[in-house]
């Protein structure tokens, strides 16, 4: 199984609204490792590594978001994969 690793900032509110909790449901649901944090800037960062596959559902997901936020942007980059295990809330 080949591995990929993203990051990605959520922008928008996303802070306060259940957002990581959202996050850490939806990349267990997808079989995905990482983790979630908010940022100072009121940003919400992730980190996920997994299959190709799944890092797009995932990244669909983050997208969308709980019901209770409002996502206005989503920045993604590539990274390298750490082969971590579990998706954790920091």
């Amino acid at each position: 199984m080949s591995v990929a690793a993203r990051q990605y900032r959520v922008l928008g509110r996303v802070q306060g609204v259940g957002y990581r909790y959202f996050a850490l449901r939806e990349a267990e649901a997808c079989g995905l490792s990482g983790h979630v944090r908010n940022l100072p800037d009121g940003s919400v960062e992730v980190n996920a590594e997994g299959a190709p596959d799944a890092l797009a559902r995932f990244e669909e997901q983050l997208r969308q978001g709980p019901s209770f936020s409002r996502v206005e942007g989503l920045e993604v980059t590539p990274a390298a994969a750490r082969g971590i295990s579990g998706f954790h809330i920091r």
